[in-house]
C-alpha cells in the first residue's frame, strides 16, 4: 500500500524551563490511515500533538504537511492546514444548539446567517458520515456520545482532513466506542488522516493500522499494528515487557462497613440527581461503579463525603449516618474522598502550588503544634514522587500545573492514600494513565483492600472494573440499575445495563 505522508515532522524539540519535554522526535502519518501514539505519562505524546496544532511552537526541527514546509503558529494555521484537534474535554456552547456551535466562529459562515443553506450543507456531511446528530438540540441535552459525534463534525465541518483524537474512548460504553470506531473507519473512507492518542493497549490494536512510541520526550519506534502485540507495545512503552493482566486481590470481607439506604438528591436546577440509591460495602471489598459520564457518580461521591446536599435516605458508615455533616467532620471519621475529577487542578489542586504545599493542603489539620511546619509534608511529598515514580523536577518550587496530566493524577490519589483511610472512595484513579502507572495505582489500592479497608472504585474501562472489583454497581441518571458479583456478567450485559436496560431476573 503506497500512501503519501501529509504530516511528517523532522526532529521535534521543546524545552519548557529545565524539562526537555520533546527530544528529536520524528513522526509521520500517511494518507488515510489510523495512527495511534502511545507512551507513558510525560512520554511527550501531547506535547508533540500540542507542536503540530500550533498550541506549542517548537524551538527546533521541522514539519511538512502534504509535502510543504510550514509554520504552525496557532490552532486557526493549523486548521488552515487541514488539522484538528478534538480535545479531550469537550469545547461547546451548553446553551447553543448543535448547529450554533458549529457555526460560531465559523469562517464559512458569513455575518448574515443563512440558516437554511447551512443546515442543508451539514445535514448532506452528517449523512455521509452516518453521524446521529440532532442539530436542534441544545448541547446541555446531549449525552456524552452525542457530544463526541459533534465535536468531530464540528472540525470536519470546518474543512479538516487530518485529525487528532485525545483520549476519544475514555468516557464511552462499549456500544458507543464500537460506533466511534465505525466512525473513524468511515472518515478515513472519506480520505481523512487520524491520530489517536490513547493509552487503552486493546482499542491501539483494535483500530490503528500503525504505532508510534514514545518514552520520556523521545521517539522509540514505529510499528505496523497487525505485526505486534499489546504485551510488545507495553514492553516497548516502559523498556521492559510488562504484565498486562489488572491484579485481582481475594480478600477475606469483613461485616458491611459503608451502607446506603434510599438515598436521594437533586441539584441546584431541581433535577433529581440520585434516584433512591441503596448498596453497601464491606471491609476489604472493591465495589466497582460502572455507568456512562453524568450518570449520578460524581454526585455519589460527594454526597459520602459531605460535599452534595442529600434530601432522603441514610449513609451509614461504621454505623453513624454522614448525612447532614460536614465534609471536615466526615474527613476526621477516617472517609477519603480521592475523586479525580476532569477538572483535576480545579478541584483537586492547587495549580500554582508546588507539591509540598499541595500535599499540606490536607494535612496542615494534623499538625498538633502552633504554626505551620512543613517538614512532614515534605517527606511525604517525595514518598509520592518516589511510591509513584513521579515525573518533576523537585516536590518544592516548582508548580504543578507544569506537570504532564498523568503526574498530576498520581499526585492527587498519592496524597489520599498517605491519609490511610478508613474507607476509600476513588473515581477514575487510572484516567489517561499508561500501563505501568496504572499498574502502581492498582497495587497502592490493593494494599489498601488488604488493610480490610472498604473501597468505592468508579471506573470508566469496562475490563480494569470486571478484573480488579469484587462486585459491579451499574448506575443509570441516578438509579441502580443492578450489582453483579465478578464474572457473572458479561461486558455486553454491564454494557447494556449502563444504558438503562435492567436484566431480567
Amino acid at each position: 500500500m503506497n500512501q503519501k505522508n501529509v504530516v511528517k515532522m523532522n526532529d521535534i524539540t521543546k524545552v519548557f524551563g529545565k524539562v526537555t519535554a520533546l527530544n528529536k522526535v520524528n513522526f509521520e502519518l500517511k494518507k488515510g490511515e489510523i495512527h495511534a501514539i502511545l507512551g507513558e505519562n510525560g512520554a511527550g505524546k501531547s506535547s508533540l500533538m500540542n507542536v503540530l496544532n500550533g498550541l506549542y511552537m517548537p524551538d527546533k526541527g521541522e514539519i511538512f504537511i502534504k509535502g510543504k514546509k510550514v509554520n504552525i503558529t496557532s490552532p486557526a494555521v493549523a486548521l488552515s492546514l487541514g488539522i484538528g484537534m478534538l480535545p479531550q474535554h469537550y469545547k461547546l456552547v451548553e446553551n447553543f444548539t448543535g448547529a450554533e456551535n458549529i457555526a460560531a466562529g465559523n469562517k464559512k459562515t458569513a455575518n448574515i446567517l443563512n440558516r437554511k443553506k447551512i443546515l442543508a450543507e451539514m445535514t448532506q456531511l452528517k449523512d455521509e458520515l452516518d453521524l446521529e446528530i440532532d442539530f436542534q438540540k441544545k448541547v446541555y441535552q446531549m449525552a456524552v456520545a452525542e457530544k463526541q459525534s459533534l465535536e468531530i463534525f464540528k472540525v470536519l465541518y470546518r474543512g479538516a482532513d487530518i485529525l487528532i483524537l485525545d483520549e476519544p474512548t475514555a468516557v464511552l460504553t462499549p456500544q458507543e466506542i464500537k460506533n466511534l470506531f465505525n466512525i473513524i473507519r468511515k472518515m478515513t473512507d472519506r480520505g481523512c488522516s487520524i491520530i489517536i492518542i490513547t493509552h487503552k493497549l486493546e482499542e491501539v490494536m483494535a483500530i490503528s493500522d500503525r504505532v508510534t512510541i514514545m518514552r520520556k520526550g523521545q521517539y522509540i519506534e514505529t510499528v505496523e499494528t497487525k505485526e505486534t502485540s499489546a504485551k510488545a507495545l507495553a514492553g516497548m512503552m516502559v523498556g521492559n515487557a510488562l504484565d498486562l493482566d489488572v491484579p485481582f486481590l481475594p480478600v477475606e470481607q469483613t461485616e458491611a462497613k459503608l451502607v446506603l439506604k434510599h438515598v436521594g438528591a437533586h441539584s441546584r436546577s431541581h433535577v433529581q440527581t440520585l434516584k433512591d440509591v441503596s448498596f453497601e460495602v464491606h471491609g476489604g471489598e472493591i465495589l466497582g461503579i460502572a455507568g456512562i459520564a453524568g450518570s449520578g457518580q460524581k454526585e455519589l461521591c460527594e454526597a459520602i463525603a459531605g460535599l452534595y446536599h442529600v434530601d432522603s435516605g441514610e449513609i451509614l458508615f461504621e454505623g453513624e449516618n454522614l448525612v447532614g455533616k460536614s465534609p471536615e467532620k466526615i474527613t476526621d471519621l477516617g472517609v477519603s474522598l480521592s475523586f479525580v475529577p476532569e477538572d483535576r487542578l480545579g478541584m483537586g489542586l492547587v495549580s500554582t502550588m508546588d507539591i509540598i504545599d499541595n500535599v499540606l493542603l490536607k494535612d496542615y489539620r494534623n499538625k498538633k503544634s502552633p504554626g505551620i511546619d512543613r517538614k512532614p509534608s515534605k517527606a511525604k511529598a517525595e514518598q509520592i514522587v518516589d511510591k509513584l515514580d513521579v515525573s518533576t523536577p523537585s516536590v518544592s518550587g516548582h508548580a504543578v500545573s507544569l506537570l504532564s496530566g498523568g503526574n498530576i493524577q498520581k499526585i492527587l490519589l498519592g496524597r489520599e492514600i498517605l491519609l490511610q483511610p478508613k474507607l476509600m472512595v476513588t473515581a477514575y484513579a487510572t484516567r489517561g494513565l499508561d500501563v505501568g502507572s496504572s499498574k502502581i495505582i492498582y497495587d497502592l489500592i490493593n494494599r489498601e483492600k488488604k488493610r480490610q479497608i472498604p473501597i468505592i472504585y468508579i471506573g470508566e474501562d469496562l475490563d480494569v472494573l470486571m478484573h480488579f472489583c469484587d462486585r459491579i454497581l451499574v448506575i443509570c441518571e441516578g438509579e441502580v440499575i443492578g450489582i453483579t458479583n465478578r464474572g457473572e456478567a458479561t461486558r455486553e450485559e454491564i454494557g447494556l445495563m449502563m444504558s438503562g436496560i435492567k436484566q431480567e431476573a
